[in-house]
C-alpha cells in the first residue's frame, strides 16, 4: 500500500519583529480578531475534516484490497475467486468437468469468473460508496472563491 502523507502547516499571525514574551495587540481594521478568528476556525475545521476523510479513504483502499468474490459454474464443478479490483485470484476445476466438451467448459468457466468478479465488484462498491459519503460531508473548500469572498469583504469594510 502506498503511504499516505499529510502535512500540517502552522500559521503565525504575529509580525516577524515580535520577540518571545512580547505581547502585540492587533490593530483595528478589516482584519479584526473576529474575521481572523472565523477564518482560522474554518481553516482548522477543514484541515481536521480533510485529515479524517484521508484516513477514511486510506482505510477504504485497504478494505477494497481485502474484498473477494466467488462464483461458480457447471453446477459447482468450476469455482472462481476474484479480488476487489476484479482480478481473478483462483480457479478450481473438479476433475469431472473434463467430461464437458471444450465449448461448454469455456462457457461455464466464463460464467464462474464473471460471477466472482461481479460479487467482488459489489463488495468493493459498497466500501467506495461509504468512503464517498465521508468525503461529501467535507466543509466548503478553501479555494479561490473563498479567498475572493474574503478580499471582497475586506474591500467593503475599507471602502
Amino acid at each position: 500500500m502506498t503511504p499516505l502523507v499529510v502535512s500540517i502547516v502552522t500559521i503565525s499571525m504575529l509580525p516577524p519583529a515580535v520577540t518571545e514574551g512580547e505581547r502585540v495587540s492587533p490593530s483595528p481594521g478589516p482584519w479584526s480578531d473576529d474575521l481572523r478568528g472565523d477564518d482560522l476556525d474554518h481553516l482548522e475545521r477543514v484541515l481536521r475534516q480533510t485529515e479524517e476523510a484521508l484516513r477514511g479513504l486510506a482505510d477504504a483502499h485497504a478494505r477494497v484490497r481485502q474484498v473477494t468474490g466467488e462464483g461458480e459454474g457447471a453446477g459447482g464443478m468450476v469455482k472462481a475467486v476474484a479480488d476487489g479490483t476484479g482480478r481473478l485470484t483462483a480457479i478450481t476445476l473438479n476433475p469431472r468437468v473434463m467430461r464437458l466438451d471444450p465449448a461448454e467448459l469455456g462457457r461455464e468457466a466464463t460464467k464462474a469468473i464473471q460471477a466472482a468478479q461481479e460479487a467482488a465488484g459489489r463488495g468493493a462498491q459498497e466500501i467506495v460508496d461509504g468512503a464517498r459519503a465521508g468525503v461529501a460531508a467535507l466543509d466548503e473548500p478553501l479555494d479561490e472563491t473563498f479567498v475572493r469572498r474574503r478580499i471582497e469583504q475586506v474591500e467593503r469594510e475599507i471602502g
